[in-house]
């Protein structure tokens, strides 16, 4: 900045990186016109980089953005016994310096690109996420390449990201909902990985070291580890070096602990955590089908009727419209890759948890017994394929959605012949599987606050057998 001072120079530097990123974000949020109907539109095309890395991408050279998603195998669940937290802590470092760049540089470089990186996980997966403007492509390309083979994890950074990482565990242990879902999930699964808090406690945390954060990386990065999906201005040549350059430099095989499928305990249980707050949060759920059930798609259409479908769920509609019990009640079905749930919440004044959650076990049971009428399937119906579409509006949008189908073992057709799956759902299937999917019997109930006239209950399951009297 020739003739400006110091001062005025970094002033006008850092307007122009904010109204470079605010460009980024403004193109990353454009609605795809041709795209707004995916089934009839998007051409997904299957390929392989030279360096044998498959990937898929949907080409769209209208609007100069290149949206990259990618997952690998692991998460949370892998992380080392004691070290509870330890990918959570990953996905905060991963733009903490790499390479020959310390974090400051690192970040400062992103920023002059106008660059978008992000990382999170799951139970089963690292995921990243990565957005450029077609101009910056190479030199972005480059920046997350470094993150993903060469992060530093200086000890400076860990130290400073372990501290925001404790008070934010300090935080959530203040939150009713964020506790009831942390602790249901201790209480369904107990004794296997999926029963630990996945950000970790202020213990493990404080205990994680930098040399996990390298043994965790070195573990899981790997290229058989890996799913890639490309969406925006970009060609299948032009993929394919980009993602051997991004990740052919990784492990060709990762080395993940085994982890066992698992179902919540049988036999119901309830669990009051006592916490001083003027409304109790309830979490509630029990085991449902895997994804690749032949059931799954009716059991996601039932699930909308009795709690995933907003004002007219017969959940929201019972709990709050006829008595004013919370202002919100859902489910919903979480497959994940060891096991599948449908879970839900509803919170409340204390003085009403318990009426509430007697609510929804009725209306679990009614659900069970007579299934939904055909005005409430054919109503789900209408609502679950005319909606899909809104799920592909982006770029960003669209990458997700299609990483998704990739690590459930779908292919590119699934995203035409979803819609045909849900209409073929006749009244006699959803009734079929409200009744195999609906045991209110079996639900696991996790309740925080102050919740009148409630206790916690063992399940059958897990009481210890009386020792045999003498005498």
């Amino acid at each position: 900045m020739l003739g400006l001072p110091r001062g005025i120079a970094t002033v006008v530097r850092t307007v122009a990186r904010l109204n470079v990123a605010v460009a980024l974000a403004m193109l990353a949020s454009v609605l795809i016109p041709s795209f707004s109907q995916p089934a009839a539109a998007m051409n997904i095309q299957q390929i392989q980089s030279p360096g044998g890395i498959k990937a898929w991408l949907v080409e769209e050279h209208s609007v100069p953005l290149i949206s990259l998603k990618y997952a690998f195998d692991g998460g949370n669940s892998q992380d080392p016994e004691g070290k509870a937290g330890v990918a959570n802590f990953i996905t905060a470092m991963m733009d903490e310096g790499a390479g020959d760049l310390k974090s400051e540089q690192y970040q400062e470089r992103m920023e002059d690109l106008a660059m978008r990186m992000s990382y999170d996980d799951t139970k089963d997966s690292l995921y990243g996420s990565f957005e450029t403007l077609s101009a910056n492509r190479d030199k972005a390309a480059e920046l997350l390449k470094l993150s993903v083979q060469e992060p530093r994890f200086d000890q400076d950074a860990v130290e400073r990201i372990r501290q925001q990482l404790i008070a934010n565990l300090i935080y959530a242990d203040k939150d009713p909902g964020k506790v009831a879902m942390r602790e249901w999930y201790a209480q369904a699964f107990a004794g296997h990985p999926y029963a630990r808090p996945s950000s970790g406690t202020v213990d493990t945390v404080s205990k994680i070291t930098r040399d996990d954060l390298l043994a965790y990386h070195k573990r899981i990065f790997a290229r058989d580890n890996l799913k890639v999906v490309a969406v925006g201005d970009i060609t299948p040549a032009e993929l394919g070096k980009l993602i051997d350059d991004v990740f052919g430099g990784l492990p060709a095989k990762a080395d993940l602990f085994p982890v066992a499928k698992t179902e919540p305990i049988p036999g119901g249980s309830q669990r009051v955590i006592d916490m001083g707050v003027p409304q109790s949060v309830a979490v509630f759920g029990l085991g449902a089908m895997p994804r690749m059930d032949p059931d799954f798609m009716t059991a996601f259409v039932v699930n909308h009727i009795l709690g995933g479908g907003g004002f007219s769920a017969k959940l929201m509609e019972e709990v709050r419209e006829k008595r004013g019990l919370a202002y919100s009640v859902y489910t919903y079905i979480q497959p994940d890759r060891y096991t599948s749930i449908l879970v839900g919440s509803v919170a409340t004044k204390n003085a009403s948890m318990a009426e509430s959650l007697d609510i929804i076990r009725k209306e679990m049971k009614k659900m069970a017994e007579n299934g939904p009428t055909q005005a409430d399937l054919d109503a789900a119906k209408s609502y679950l394929t005319g909606s899909y579409a809104l799920r592909f509006d982006t770029n960003s949008k669209i990458a997700s959605q299609l990483l998704g189908l990739m690590q459930e073992g779908f292919g590119p057709d699934y995203v035409e012949t979803r819609n045909k799956k849900i209409e073929a759902i006749t009244l006699a299937d959803a009734k079929r599987v409200a009744a195999r999917l609906l045991k209110p019997e079996n639900l696991i109930v996790t309740v925080v606050g102050k919740p009148a006239g409630m206790k916690s209950v063992i399940p059958a399951a897990l009481r210890p057998v009386a020792a045999p009297s003498r005498g």
